[in-house]
């Protein structure tokens, strides 16, 4: 569908996405995501390797991503690790020292209240694509799973794997309103809206089994944000 009035991106059409999301022992950020506050900070560290294990060291990128009201960025610094951090016990343990956090964040203007830890990673399979006539980027992620990593978050009913069905439509670009071509798709001629994959997966792991928040999103949930 996207095909239709998107190119492929030349640099990086496809690839996996992981993303390691910190918070507080509070979950400060979860639970300001989810009050709709006008300022919000996600913190993360993310990489795109297919199979992490087959490399002795793998590139990972932590990340401050900002919001203020419908305004957002993105502050990145780029990591070298060893492949071994990337396995269940090294994202218990943030993958990169406290040190190198902490300082990576001050570097970025971001002094966080509270001690910061590994709560929830984050994966999913991402295509990536250029609108024709204005280049705007667009994205879809699909196959998005989830597997908490906080040990004080723990539930024994959910130790496992979240996953979220359907998919999510992320359009980057530097105003609210959605190229002709893309508003032309009628499957796309739904409420365009905020969405993170963080708060939602983080509602799936504290809803109780069987509820609605259990199937959330619907594949017609699409977003201007990540």
């Amino acid at each position: 569908m996207l095909r239709q009035v998107c190119r492929p991106d030349r640099e990086f059409p496809r690839n996996t996405v992981h993303s390691l999301y910190f918070d507080t022992p509070d979950l400060d950020q979860y639970e300001r995501s989810a009050a709709g506050e006008y300022r919000k900070d996600k913190v993360r560290l993310r990489w795109y390797d297919e199979n992490p294990a087959a490399a002795r060291e793998v590139p990972v990128y932590l990340e401050l991503k900002s919001r203020q009201g419908f305004a957002s960025s993105k502050q990145r610094r780029r990591l070298a690790v060893p492949a071994s951090k990337l396995e269940p016990a090294g994202l218990t343990e943030g993958i990169v020292s406290k040190t190198t956090l902490l300082e990576t964040l001050a570097g970025f203007g971001y002094f966080p209240e509270q001690p910061l830890q590994p709560v929830i990673l984050i994966t999913y399979r991402r295509y990536r694509f250029n609108e024709v006539l204005t280049g705007v980027r667009v994205s879809f992620d699909r196959d998005i799973r989830a597997r908490v990593v906080a040990a004080a978050l723990g539930r024994p009913s959910l130790s496992g794997e979240i996953s979220l069905p359907g998919g999510v439509i992320e359009v980057k670009g530097p105003t609210l309103s959605l190229p002709p071509t893309l508003r032309s798709i009628k499957l796309l001629d739904v409420d365009w809206s905020r969405f993170s994959k963080y708060g939602s997966c983080l509602d799936v792991y504290f809803s109780e089994p069987g509820s609605v928040a259990r199937s959330s999103p619907s594949g017609k949930i699409v977003s201007l944000w990540e």
